[in-house]
């Protein structure tokens, strides 16, 4: 069997970055035993499981981690042998034992990435694809229709019942939409960036009637549809993901019609939705209601040419430039030195809310400021300070102690937050542990548990060990402190260290052992958690037998968890009973 064009330059594109090792394959003959898999797999699917031979050649083209995978698990004859080795064979004795999960393939050629093809297999029964008759008519109705190959994966990873419905119905359901007025190529970008116009009945009044409504105001009215070729999907897909951005936002669906078409065809033709979706996300981080953003950016159109990754903004020095006074800034700069220094752009809204000046800020914009956003505005307020100055330095120091490539992620994380370059913002760097998701992940938790923004951040600066626990901590911690113990999440702002106590060893014995004494009336109030969590276990025993000289001895059999090397748990008493006789 021969490639095709576009088979021999998908191979080459992936044989030098093979997505796994071939250990078992010498890298003399790696090219040669890929491209056999290749083409045998190929084959298979077609002879073997009775596959059309079209589509074999596309679920085995776009699926390189899925074909280096089996290549690995291949056992290849000793490499003497290799060179002349029969290499069709070799794989059919092996899948003669290890069955081809064909749905890997499937799903990995579609687009999907590993982590969804892997669980979106696992749901189907059997490893072979010819089983499942459904799908494959689904499949070929959608490719014969004109939809890429290695776009489907859009359609499942959001309506994944579409691959379990009719064919024929699916079919029938794209002539109808076609019949609202949308050449071809236009359907398959709306289906592709909506896919519930494919997974729903389009009832008079229902999502997919207010959809090529919203639509029609936008495509045809605007005559959209006749300045683009008909053949050019990929910029009818990029207007519809575009388009989709908004229309996610429009909670009034269909208000945001008109703006869209004023801007379509300057904005919508040469932005994709990722760059849109970053525009939005920061007027939104300000506290713009995201319906709101969605008709504020519109309206303004010039702020899609903001830039938010190269300017940089150096605090304080930019807050006087919008107009607070010396001595406010002065007052910013005591209470929140960790924000002071340089920072992009694009993290502006972090650092205004953790100043909680982000609705004051937000105000001004608002009220027709936009050169606050402009690079012109915001390098003329920028320039190094003394904030900063040992920053970098301090920085390579770091460096040279830890793994400088995960340090770079923990700088991006802090900043991305609201922290400024300054040796504060070292210290926290050097205390925290973790990629920089889960450290995204510990922070939004804190957040949503009801702690504010910019306390939040304080405590981050003053405890950056804080973030280096699990979520389920957190839950368990802040709901002991509130319920158990009886305070508010205010609290935690005086004593963030709180958070790093261990709860079951540590905060639970100890607040238990003081209730009892007050039960006793040998205490007349509970000590704060900032004093009896912070002493040490033997000078927390030592205010025991100040209260009591049995208090110890009570603590040691009924609440403590600590023991010595031989089991016991009463050594450390017999110490403190001496020390005080």
């Amino acid at each position: 069997m021969r490639f095709t064009s576009s088979s021999r330059r998908l191979l080459s594109r992936f044989l030098c970055t093979l997505p796994q090792k071939l250990d078992n394959v010498h890298l003399y003959l790696r090219e040669r035993v890929v491209k056999e898999a290749q083409c045998w797999l190929t084959d298979y699917l077609h002879t073997t499981r009775a596959i059309p031979l079209s589509h074999a050649d596309s679920i085995i083209s776009h699926a390189p981690f899925s074909l280096s995978a089996f290549v690995a698990q291949v056992p290849f004859p000793s490499l003497a042998a290799r060179a002349h080795a029969d290499l069709k064979r070799t794989f059919r004795r092996f899948l003669t034992y290890h069955p081809l999960n064909e749905y890997d393939f499937f799903f990995e050629s579609i687009g999907l990435p590993p982590s969804s093809y892997s669980t979106a297999a696992s749901t189907y029964p059997s490893y072979f694809l010819s089983d499942d008759a459904l799908l494959l008519a689904v499949v070929s109705a959608l490719v014969h229709y004109g939809f890429p190959w290695t776009k489907l994966g859009l359609l499942y990873r959001e309506e994944p019942r579409i691959f379990s419905s009719d064919s024929d119905k699916l079919i029938a359901r794209l002539g109808a939409l076609e019949a609202r007025g949308f050449h071809r190529a236009c359907i398959i970008g709306i289906c592709l960036a909506f896919p519930s116009a494919l997974s729903a009945d389009a009832d008079p009044g229902g999502e997919i009637d207010r959809l090529f409504q919203y639509l029609n105001k936008v495509f045809l009215n605007f005559d959209l549809s006749d300045s683009v070729p008909e053949n050019n999907l990929q910029i009818f897909l990029r207007v519809c993901r575009n388009i989709r951005v908004f229309y996610d936002l429009d909670s009034r669906k269909g208000t945001m019609g008109e703006l869209l078409c004023k801007n379509l065809r300057n904005i919508f033709l040469e932005l994709d939705d990722a760059l849109i979706a970053q525009k939005l996300k920061f007027f939104i981080k300000l506290g713009m209601e995201a319906s709101d953003a969605g008709h504020f950016i519109l309206k303004h159109a010039d702020l899609f040419n903001i830039d938010f990754d190269n300017p940089t903004i150096v605090m304080p020095e930019y807050l006087k430039c919008i107009g607070l006074d010396e001595d406010e800034v002065k007052l910013l700069c005591r209470k929140y030195p960790y924000v002071m220094g340089k920072n992009k752009l694009g993290n502006l809204p972090a650092t205004m809310k953790a100043m909680n000046l982000h609705k004051r800020f937000l105000g001004k914009i608002l009220n027709g400021n936009h050169h606050y956003l402009l690079s012109g505005f915001v390098l003329a307020g920028s320039h190094d300070t003394a904030l900063d100055s040992g920053f970098h330095q301090g920085l390579e120091r770091l460096k040279c102690a830890k793994r400088g490539q995960f340090l770079d992620k923990k700088v991006e994380f802090l900043l991305s937050i609201g922290f400024g370059e300054n040796k504060l913002t070292l210290r926290s760097i050097a205390a925290l542990k973790g990629p920089n998701d889960q450290l995204q992940e510990r922070f939004d938790c804190l957040l949503e548990l009801g702690i504010e923004y910019s306390v939040l951040c304080g405590m981050v600066n003053a405890k950056p060990l804080i973030l280096n626990q699990c979520k389920d901590t957190f839950h368990e911690k802040v709901n002991f402190l509130c319920k158990d113990a009886g305070y508010s999440l205010e609290y935690l702002e005086k004593f963030p260290a709180f958070l790093c106590f261990g709860l079951e060893n540590r905060t639970k014995p100890r607040f238990k052992m003081l209730e009892w004494l007050k039960e006793l009336g040998l205490l007349k109030k509970l000590l704060a958690p900032s004093t009896f969590l912070t002493h040490s276990e033997r000078r927390f025993m030592t205010f025991l037998y100040s209260v009591h000289p049995a208090a110890p001895k009570q603590w040691l059999e009924r609440y403590s968890c600590r023991r010595d090397k031989d089991g016991n748990k009463n050594t450390l008493f017999v110490r403190v009973h001496k020390n005080q006789a």
